[in-house]
C-alpha cells in the first residue's frame, strides 16, 4: 500500500532522483516543468504546403513519408526541404538508393550540392546503416532516403532472378525504424522517406493503391504526404510545368487531411511566388481585380505570370507578403512566440497547483491517518 501524504511525495522524489542518476538528467520529467518550445520546422518551399501542415513546415526530429505516382514531384518537394535546411545553416544528406539524383536540377532548386552529403548504397542494409550512423552523429538537420522501393535487401541482390523473398524488405524497414526514431528525436534530424505506389490485386472496394516496404513506415511517420500531378501548365502548346496537389494524409503535429496546391515549373521547381499570390488572394492580402493583382495599392502585374515574375524580382516584397500570410493563419514567427508565451503561463499555473496539492497532502498527513483530502 502506498505511503500517504508527504511520505508518498518523498518516495516519488527518491525514485525520480534514482532514475536521473541511472539514466541521465532529463530521462523523466513532469510535462509542466518546462514549457515545450514551438515545434522547430523545415519549410517545404511551398507556402501553401507549409500552411496545410499546420506548423509552417516539416517537423524536426520526426519521420516524414512522401509518396505518389511517378513524376508527381516527390523528389522536388524533398529537395526544396533540403535547400531550406541548408539555408538555415543545417547539414543535409541524401541517400540515393535509386541512383537517379540530378545534381544540376538540385542546384537550380537552391540545394548547395557542394555541401550535400550523398551516398549511393549497394543494398538496403547498407543504406539504412549509413543513415543510422549519420543521424546518430547529431550533426544533420535533414536526411532524405530516395526511395523505400529501392532499398533492396542483400539476400535479394545476391540471389537469382525469380527467387522469392517474402517480407524481407518489410522486416528490414521495421527493424530500421525501431532503431532510427529515437535517434531522430534526440538529434533533431528530419528523415524524409520517398516512397512509390503499388496496386493491390483483387481489391473491389476502396483504393487499390498501397506503398512499398510494409506497414512500419505508416506507423512511425509523423507526417505522410500524398503528392499528385493534377494539371499540365502550358504556354501556348508547350508544357512548362505541373499543377501539383499534396494531401496531408497523416499529421501528428496538427489536424490532418488538409490539401495544398502549387505549381512546379520545369527546371525551376516549386513556384514560391505563385503560391504567395494564390494564398494572398484567398486571405485578402493580395487583391485581384479582373486580371490585375495589387498589394496595398501597388500593382503587382496583369495576369498571374507577370505578378509572379514581379515578386521574383522583388524578394523583399515577397518576404513581407509571406510573413503576413503566415501570421494571419497563426503559423508565423509572431504566432509561434505568442503560443510559447501562453504555454509558459499555463505551465507555471500547473506547477503552482501541484505545489499546492503536495502541501495540502502534507497537512493532511500531519493530522493523522485517514483519507487524503483529494479522496484517494
Amino acid at each position: 500500500m502506498a505511503a500517504p501524504g508527504a511520505d508518498r511525495a518523498k518516495a516519488l522524489e527518491a525514485a525520480l532522483a534514482q532514475i536521473d542518476k541511472n539514466f541521465g538528467k532529463g530521462s523523466i520529467m513532469r510535462l509542466g516543468e518546462n514549457a515545450r518550445p514551438p515545434v522547430a520546422v523545415i519549410p517545404t518551399g511551398s507556402v501553401a504546403l507549409d500552411v496545410a501542415l499546420g506548423i509552417g513546415g516539416l517537423p524536426r526530429g520526426r519521420v516524414v513519408e512522401v509518396y505518389g505516382p511517378e513524376s508527381s514531384g516527390k523528389t522536388t518537394v524533398a529537395l526544396h526541404a533540403v535547400a531550406s535546411a541548408q539555408k538555415a545553416g543545417g547539414i543535409a544528406a541524401f541517400i540515393d538508393a535509386e541512383h537517379a539524383l540530378d545534381p544540376e536540377y538540385a542546384k537550380r532548386l537552391g540545394v548547395d550540392t557542394d555541401a550535400l552529403l550523398v551516398s549511393q548504397p549497394d543494398t538496403g542494409e547498407q543504406a539504412l546503416e549509413i543513415a543510422d550512423m549519420l543521424i546518430r552523429s547529431g550533426a544533420l538537420a535533414i536526411i532524405v532516403i530516395d526511395s523505400v522501393a529501392a532499398l533492396v535487401p542483400k539476400a535479394e541482390i545476391e540471389g537469382d532472378m525469380g527467387d522469392s523473398h517474402v517480407g524481407l524488405q518489410a522486416r528490414l524497414m521495421s527493424q530500421a525504424l525501431r532503431k532510427l526514431t529515437g535517434a531522430l528525436s534526440s538529434s533533431g534530424t528530419t528523415a524524409i522517406f520517398i516512397n512509390q505506389l503499388r496496386e493491390k490485386i483483387g481489391v473491389f472496394f476502396g483504393s487499390p493503391e498501397t506503398t512499398t516496404g510494409g506497414k512500419a513506415l505508416k506507423f512511425y511517420s509523423s507526417v505522410r504526404l500524398d503528392v499528385r500531378r493534377i494539371e499540365t501548365l502550358k504556354e501556348g502548346t508547350d508544357a512548362v510545368g505541373n499543377r501539383t496537389r499534396v494531401k496531408v494524409v497523416k499529421n501528428k503535429m496538427a489536424p490532418p487531411f488538409k490539401q495544398a496546391e502549387f505549381d512546379i515549373i520545369y527546371g525551376e521547381g516549386i513556384s514560391r511566388e505563385g503560391g504567395l499570390i494564390d494564398l494572398g488572394v484567398d486571405n485578402g492580402i493580395v487583391r485581384k481585380s479582373g486580371s490585375w493583382y495589387t498589394y496595398e495599392g501597388d500593382q503587382l502585374g496583369q495576369g498571374k505570370e507577370n505578378a509572379r515574375q514581379f515578386l521574383k524580382d522583388n524578394p523583399a516584397l515577397a518576404e513581407e507578403i509571406e510573413k503576413k500570410i503566415l501570421n494571419k493563419l497563426g503559423i508565423g514567427p509572431e504566432a509561434a512566440a505568442l503560443r510559447a508565451e501562453e504555454a509558459a503561463k499555463a505551465a507555471s499555473g500547473e506547477v503552482a497547483a501541484e505545489a499546492e496539492r503536495v502541501a495540502r497532502d502534507a497537512v493532511g498527513a500531519a493530522k493523522g491517518p485517514g483519507r487524503r483530502p483529494d479522496g484517494f
